[in-house]
């Protein structure tokens, strides 16, 4: 399977890159809009991942280009250009094609983050909206530090949330995520639940703020 990351040069694109690259067979996709950071982007995770003895298929890429050649597209992006993101890329995307969002809209002020969704209630919805019709989209990966998936030391015991209207795509991603070491995705229901999911990012991103043992807390069900 091959995975593209759009937006793979940035903090939560580096964590996934890193983490599907050491820990699966899968080839992992490099987007950007600038193809030249992809490719910087890709020395860099080679040299992190050769480091740790891991022998990675990873290549950089356009992001128009990095989604016509994948089967799972991650928009790891932030959230004001998840939308544009999803609109530059359609003409590369089809029904084969699983979109996968983890962007949240947040906003910040000196007591913490709050959730800040967009008007249509969710940026996994905004992203469903603005997808082509027939693609469809999986929200998950939403409440994972990047700093933990980036540092491969750091020994992951975490689950991921998914929300989907397509059960055929939420299944193709839970097990793409549970083959990342540590990782558990459990299936929270329909895209309209994706509110309740994306909300809890901020939550956790405010007990790291609040307690200094804490600076990579994510959330674990048991």
């Amino acid at each position: 399977m091959r995975i593209a990351l759009l937006g793979g040069t940035g903090d939560i694109g580096q964590g996934l890159a890193l983490r599907f690259a050491r820990d699966t067979d899968h080839e992992v996709l490099i987007g950007s809009r600038d193809p030249e950071k992809a490719r910087d982007a890709v020395d860099t995770y080679e040299e992190n991942l050769e480091s740790r003895g891991a022998d990675a298929d990873v290549k950089g890429f356009a992001n128009e280009m990095a989604a016509d050649r994948a089967d799972v597209v991650v928009l790891s992006v932030p959230p004001y250009y998840a939308g544009d993101t999803v609109e530059a890329v359609a003409d590369n995307l089809d029904s084969d094609t699983i979109l996968v969002t983890p962007a949240v809209g947040m906003q910040g002020d000196e007591d913490g983050l709050h959730y800040h969704p967009p008007g249509t209630g969710s940026v996994t919805q905004l992203v469903a909206e603005r997808a082509p019709g027939e693609v469809p989209v999986v929200g998950a990966f939403h409440n994972l530090a990047a700093d933990a998936l980036s540092d491969l030391d750091n020994e992951l015991d975490l689950d991921t949330l998914l929300v989907a209207d397509d059960d055929d795509a939420k299944e193709t991603v839970r097990n793409l995520a549970n083959e990342i070491e540590g990782l558990r995705a459990l299936d929270v229901g329909p895209l309209a639940n994706a509110a309740e999911v994306e909300s809890v990012t901020p939550l956790v991103i405010n007990i790291a703020k609040y307690n200094d043992d804490l600076h990579d807390v994510g959330v674990k069900f048991n």
